[in-house]
């Protein structure tokens, strides 16, 4: 499954390519979970997915394995759940817009084991692209509460 799409920031691309390329600022933008591990390179956490066709909790480490400041970052995200695990590869692309930053972002699921093999694809799709959009909206909310409290 391969997923991607832009998503800007009224921020200067080194600002937000700091904020984004640090995985404890992450994971700490994340509602509803509970941190095992924050730190600049990998964290991990557990939490409760709103997804049907996945049971009890999900213990998911994010893991930053490249960045190249200001410009680019490849991340990759690890999931297990009650029979199941996922592997989740993100490219993440800083490029100058409009007095701020756009992100070009994929999204690669590289591995599915379990009982995830049996999800239609566009079930997958479908609730993937929620939860993106989800977490989008969190980061977005976190940078811009850190910048009011900054200005």
């Amino acid at each position: 499954m391969h997923l991607e799409g832009d998503q800007d920031f009224p921020l200067p691309v080194e600002s937000v390519f700091k904020k984004l390329s640090d995985a404890a600022f992450l994971v700490h933008c994340l509602k509803d979970v509970e941190i095992i591990r924050a730190e600049a390179d990998t964290a991990a956490w557990k939490l409760r997915p709103a997804l049907s066709f996945v049971a009890g909790t999900l213990d998911t480490s994010l893991t930053i394995t490249e960045r190249t400041a200001p410009t680019a970052m490849l991340a990759t995200v690890f999931s297990k759940g009650i029979g199941a695990t996922t592997t989740v590869q993100t490219a993440l692309a800083f490029a100058s817009h409009e007095n701020g930053t756009r992100i070009h972002w994929t999204l690669d699921l590289t591995q599915a084991t379990g009982l995830l093999k049996l999800v239609p694809k566009s079930l997958m799709q479908g609730a993937a692209q929620k939860v993106i959009e989800d977490v989008w909206a969190q980061i977005a909310a976190r940078i811009t509460h850190e910048c009011q409290k900054t200005s």
